[in-house]
């Protein structure tokens, strides 16, 4: 008997590793695939794209917030893998109200997310699979780089760095976040960690008074709406432009490139992956150094 507990507190139980899956998360059904299951896939939404080339024959249920529910029942999976925040809530409640055995997943950080990959090889039944070693080896490098660079007097100072996930209206995230704790992790700091997003929508943009905090009790506040001069205010050295969610072009690069900034005025206003700065799980085992050679690079 597997036994695991989910992010909501809910206890699941397989009989044993799962050979049919629907994985409505992009990471994690890259990461299934990763650790050698892909086979076990019966279904995905219809943003899972990884891994190209052998994903496709998969069927889709629908999108990430549009979830199919009467396809996914049809599809008879012993195993459903969704997301408290990637996933719409209604839909999630659904599948679980219909007795479907679903994993319900929310990883805050890096430690968390190698923690989901080690719950996910258990639901497989894949213990020992070599990706899970690889991204266990890969985790425990970072943090202990990270370790050893506070430590120690002669560490270089952190990056300074921003990363927009939106440009209109401009939105980053702020420090309670996995992409956060991933780019401290590799020795950046997110110059809007401690700028929570504010209620109401004005409040945000600087134009009303925030509500107090009592009353924003079991809000989201990860992901502040911010104004081009706060930017200039926190004045990042160097600017990420993911390729998710929001597909940033060149048009707006340009206009943190009009920005009085250090990133700005050394050149560092640069594209990366979406996937390696947001998608959690085994990816970790390569994400990590391709960030740190972007923070790294002058």
């Amino acid at each position: 008997m597997i036994e695991v507990i989910d992010a909501l507190g809910r206890t699941l139980r397989l009989r044993r590793g799962a050979q049919r899956i629907v994985s409505l998360v992009p990471s994690e059904t890259e990461s299934v695939a990763d650790l050698g299951l892909i086979g076990a896939l019966v279904g995905r939404s219809e943003y899972c794209i990884e891994p190209r080339g052998t994903i496709d024959s998969v069927p889709t249920c629908g999108g990430t917030k549009s979830i199919d529910v009467a396809r996914v029942i049809a599809l008879r999976p012993d195993l459903v893998l969704v997301n408290q925040e990637e996933n719409a809530k209604k839909e999630v409640e659904r599948l679980i109200e219909a007795g479907l055995p679903v994993h319900v997943s929310f990883p805050h950080d890096v430690r968390e997310s190698l923690a989901f990959v080690e719950t996910l090889a258990r639901l497989l039944g894949v213990d020992s699979a070599p990706a899970l070693d690889a991204t266990r080896a890969a985790v425990s490098r970072a943090l202990g780089s990270a370790s050893t660079g506070r430590a120690s007097m002669r560490s270089a100072t952190p990056v300074r760095v921003f990363v927009p996930i939106w440009m209109d209206p401009l939105m980053t995230f702020d420090g309670h976040t996995f992409a956060s704790d991933l780019l401290e992790l590799v020795g950046a700091e997110n110059v809007f960690a401690d700028r929570p997003r504010r209620y109401p929508l004005a409040a945000d943009r600087g134009a009303a008074a925030p509500l107090a905090p009592d009353r924003t009790v079991g809000r989201d506040t990860r992901y502040p709406r911010i104004t081009l001069d706060e930017i200039v205010a926190r004045a990042p050295e160097l600017i990420l432009l993911p390729s998710e969610p929001h597909v940033f072009s060149e048009a707006d690069a340009d206009v943190f490139r009009q920005l009085p900034i250090p990133a700005a005025r050394d050149g560092r206003i640069v594209f990366a992956d979406g996937m390696d700065l947001f998608w959690y799980g085994t990816r970790l085992a390569t994400s990590i150094d391709r960030l740190a050679a972007l923070v790294r690079a002058r």
